[in-house]
């Protein structure tokens, strides 16, 4: 299950403004690689909306079935909320497996004679 936990204004190359949702997934224990210590942490995404202001409001802490999953991309520039600029390779994708679940439990015709 993911929750969505708030919602931002983004602007499109074209300078068109969209509403994403802000979904946040289960708290993880993560281990640090720099420390060693153990950390509480949660995944969190981005996903765009045709919702308005309002509408953005009144669904944060509504919970959707799916989760958030790490998903190879090509290498980008991110600047940390320390403001150290960092080069990754992945992003983090809300990932609805609903449809995979539906799959899974159909069950092909057969044609009876």
């Amino acid at each position: 299950m993911v929750t969505v936990s708030d919602y931002k204004k983004r602007i499109t190359q074209e300078g068109d403004e969209f509403l994403v949702l802000i979904l946040q997934g289960g708290v993880e224990a993560v281990k640090s690689n720099t420390t060693g210590k153990m950390y509480f942490t949660a995944k969190q995404c981005s996903v765009p909306t045709t919702f308005d202001e309002l509408t953005c409001q009144s669904i944060i802490g509504s919970q959707f079935p799916g989760t958030i999953e790490k998903i190879q991309c090509d290498p980008y520039e991110y600047i940390s909320e320390s403001g150290d600029t960092l080069t990754l390779e992945h992003r983090w994708q809300y990932v609805d497996n609903t449809e995979e679940m539906i799959a899974e439990h159909l069950v092909e015709d057969v044609e009876v004679i």
